[in-house]
């Protein structure tokens, strides 16, 4: 059975930092790209960050110079790095695998295992 343990998310100030998790399990993790994906209410789901198994990443142009995506292969864990946060950063917040071959990308398709998600809310 496939779980995903996603944490991290919080409340913050514009201008300021938080780090999310997600821990996988029940799945190959190691041959998978990962990717961070967010949404706000009655918005589609926006794709910004991506990253293969060995660690080559890229990003949307909304986040690009403020976060960073990074992986600890060992410990079946993504996580995602949130420096300068604007108001604009308030969304649910979601972790998602693809399947195993696929390569970087900020699209949903091929992603099939998904975070619960977890609230980033940033006051100005």
């Amino acid at each position: 059975q496939v779980q995903v343990a996603e944490s991290g998310g919080g409340l913050a100030q514009a201008g300021g930092s938080l780090r999310l998790s997600c821990t996988f399990s029940g799945l190959t993790f190691d041959d998978r790209t990962m990717a961070w994906f967010r949404q706000v209410p009655g918005n589609e789901r926006e794709g910004f960050s991506s990253i293969t198994p060995g660690g080559k990443s890229i990003y949307g142009n909304s986040v690009k110079g403020r976060f960073t995506v990074s992986r600890d292969n060992a410990k079946r864990t993504l996580y995602l790095q949130m420096d300068s946060l604007i108001p604009g950063d308030t969304a649910m917040y979601y972790c998602a695998a693809r399947r195993p071959g696929l390569g970087l990308s900020i699209l949903a398709d091929g992603y099939n295992y998904w975070g619960q998600g977890t609230q980033v809310t940033v006051s100005s």
